[in-house]
């Protein structure tokens, strides 16, 4: 397969979208740039193709299809509950591999039924590997993370709200996560402020603060107009300085690190967080009530969660999720062969009137082929 031909498999996907009642939906290859800037995350903005439209508009060549589909879907006023299928290429810059490639998935709008929806999207992206994969469904994997749980925690230890937020950030990230432990552990003071907004600040006194502001923005020229206004600069002054200064006590600090340890079967998964929830005395019912309902869908879906892996600090490079995320690869691989997760508030930030949650995930074709092309060579048979 070279990086613009159509995978041989694809009528095979196709059909099984149709037999999961999922619409097949097309979405223009040019994009506009921003909401995947603002809400995609910093790992795929990097890798954007950016251009821009004769009146400098910021386009972008298509780099998923989860933003793309779920725009198409607010734009036509198609009501809930909808699954959608999709199929065609995508554009970013990768570590290895073309920087054109095909990627399949499918998007579930709508569907209440949270814990039912996870394990369907969990289910079908397993059963469509096994459709293009024949022989192969014993060397696959899967690992699942939930955010959702990860955030209870991190409310349930009494950090500020700020703080929660960063971490929240940094969840799946860890090199990021473990340098905003280790700030937590050893609190730095903010430097560089002008000695009479520190004394403002440490005492307090926020009038004369938001006032010593707005002059100072009168001396240099800063229009109110173009940027943050005295009283905002001042709350996000006094916000930066109490993060910086706030200190996470070491049992606290312990317990966020062994939770972040996790890792087990999936079947296991459940014993684990409530054992860690009574030992550490923090209060996880409804984030623990959720992946029990999860696992209760996958098992009646007949789920093999022996083939399934739980990590707590398992996330996804994409700013948009907010709960269960999991990806899939083929056994001693590291390539992601399908991925996805819950992104229950991407939709009223592209402008859904209300509240619509989602779930889905999407199919590496490529990588998927090259496992294909592996098989047929050293059996002789087609894969």
């Amino acid at each position: 397969m070279t990086r613009y031909d159509l995978p041989d498999f694809a009528p095979d996907l196709l059909a099984a979208f149709a037999t999961r009642r999922a619409e097949r939906v097309h979405t223009p290859v040019i994009q506009p740039a921003d909401p995947f800037l603002d809400m995609a995350g910093e790992d795929l903005r990097r890798r954007i193709f950016l251009t821009a439209s004769e009146t400098g508009t910021s386009l972008c060549l298509r780099p998923e299809f989860t933003i793309p589909v779920c725009l198409r879907h607010i734009e036509t006023a198609t009501g809930t509950p909808k699954r959608y299928a999709y199929l065609g290429e995508v554009f970013r810059q990768r570590r290895g591999g073309a920087e054109e490639f095909y990627q399949a998935g499918i998007e579930d709008l709508g569907e209440r039924d949270v814990a039912s929806a996870d394990a369907r999207a969990i289910v079908d992206a397993m059963d469509l590997l096994r459709v293009v994969l024949p022989g192969q469904a014993q060397t696959l994997s899967l690992t699942l993370g939930d955010q959702a749980v990860f955030e209870a925690v991190v409310a349930a230890l009494g950090l500020p709200v700020g703080w929660q937020k960063r971490l929240i950030h940094a969840f799946g990230d860890v090199g990021h996560l473990e340098a905003l432990l280790d700030r937590l552990a050893r609190p730095q003071p903010v430097t560089g402020l002008d000695p009479e907004i520190e004394a403002l600040l440490s005492a307090d006194r926020q009038d004369d603060l938001i006032a010593r502001l707005e002059r100072r923005m009168e001396e240099t020229g800063y229009s109110t107009n173009a940027s943050r206004s005295p009283t905002e600069i001042a709350r996000r002054l006094k916000e930066k300085r109490a993060l910086a200064e706030t200190r996470l006590d070491g049992s606290a600090l312990l317990l966020l690190r062994e939770f972040l340890t996790l890792r087990l079967p999936l079947a296991e998964a459940s014993a684990a967080l409530a054992g860690f929830a009574d030992a550490a005395d923090l209060k996880l019912g409804p984030a623990i009530a959720a992946f029990d309902a999860r696992l209760a869908a996958l098992a009646n879906a007949g789920a093999d969660l022996s083939a399934m892996t739980y990590r707590a600090a398992f996330g996804r490079p994409l700013d948009y999720y907010t709960g269960m995320v999991f990806e899939i690869v083929a056994s001693g691989g590291a390539e992601v062969l399908a991925g996805g997760g819950r992104f229950d508030r991407l939709m009223t930030l592209l402008g859904a009137q209300s509240h619509i949650p989602a779930v889905g995930f999407s199919l590496w074709l490529d990588r998927i082929e090259a496992l294909r092309d592996a098989a047929q060579g050293k059996t002789g048979e087609p894969a």
